[in-house]
């Protein structure tokens, strides 16, 4: 059958959608490869961590994106008299501008306990594959979590999703805990 347009034939018509449609998942599943090797694989803070810093450094300090994305403030502005859709687009603006600010923060301490984490083990007199092995298994779910989080963000800005973000902060919070353990109190520097 032939595209009277074109004069293409049904057969050639589809074999270019057919390649297409089979190289998004392809590209797709490239792309991921690419973010978690670049992830994976750089150590974005300096050194030394400080017992201040680690001392300091906590889940609380992210609490607030539990909350900053919930629908129930979007209900509220909904049921309010005047509202417009170019409130709840403006607000969503704001809101997501201000979880992305989080979570910079958030990769960003991720990566330094992990980098820290990494000097301990390299340096201890001890061998401890568990422990490295369960820091690389963290690196690799937070590095999916987050690419799952940027993924939901992305349809929250277009009132599609929610975002859950208490994995990656559990996660967060367990690579924490872990540098906690190896660090001694006294020391003036942690790695």
């Amino acid at each position: 059958m032939r595209d009277a347009s074109r004069g293409l034939t049904l057969r050639e018509m589809t074999l270019p959608i057919t390649v297409a449609t089979a190289m998004i998942p392809t590209m797709g599943l490239g792309l991921v490869v690419v973010f978690l090797v670049h992830h994976l694989g750089s150590d974005h803070q300096l050194l030394p961590v400080t017992i201040g810093w680690l001392s300091e450094l906590s889940t609380e300090r992210y609490r607030p994106m539990l909350r900053l994305l919930d629908a129930t403030d979007f209900q509220f502005l909904r049921a309010q008299k005047g509202f417009t859709s170019e409130m709840e687009r403006r607000l969503r603006r704001q809101r997501v501008q201000a979880f992305r600010g989080y979570l910079r923060l958030l990769v960003a301490d991720f990566d330094r306990i992990v980098a820290a984490l990494r000097v301990i083990l390299a340096q201890s007199a001890q061998d401890r594959p568990e422990l490295a092995s369960l820091v690389l298994q963290r690196r690799l779910s937070f590095a999916l979590g987050l690419i799952e989080v940027h993924c939901r963000l992305a349809l929250f800005g277009l009132g599609w999703s929610c975002v859950d973000v208490s994995g990656l902060i559990q996660l967060f919070d367990g690579v924490r805990l872990d540098l906690h353990k190896l660090v001694p109190a006294s020391s003036p520097t942690a790695a």
